[in-house]
């Protein structure tokens, strides 16, 4: 018989708070100010728990993020589902990509070289 356990935020409330400690303290995110990244981090957990919940017999994870970070619930051999916090690295200084009107130069190899 299975144990069906009901996942929650408050599930995860220690690698919640802890994601809160690391960001307060490490991160520098000119987008958010920790309230609003706490909120935004409930919002992704709930996606998360969401995806989990829904996924396919084959599947092992539920998966939820933005620009700023990443959550993944992973099944476990345990009932409870283990809980991966990440940020994800950003820089608004980052290189943008050409613009769609750009057409990158190619060149054919199969012309010949001058000799």
């Amino acid at each position: 018989m299975a144990i069906i356990v009901v996942v929650t935020v408050e599930t995860f409330r220690p690698e919640l708070l802890e994601a809160m400690r690391a960001y307060d303290r490490y991160v520098i995110c000119i987008d958010k100010i920790p309230e609003e990244f706490e909120a935004s981090l409930i919002s992704l957990l709930h996606k998360a728990i969401k995806a989990y919940e829904s996924r396919g017999p084959q599947l092992r994870h539920g998966i939820a993020l933005d620009k700023h970070v990443t959550v993944i619930l992973s099944q476990n051999d345990t009932a409870r589902p283990l809980c991966g916090i990440y940020f994800n690295l950003h820089s608004p200084y980052q290189r943008q990509s050409l613009p769609k009107t750009v057409k990158p130069l190619v060149e054919s190899v199969t012309e010949k070289q001058p000799e």
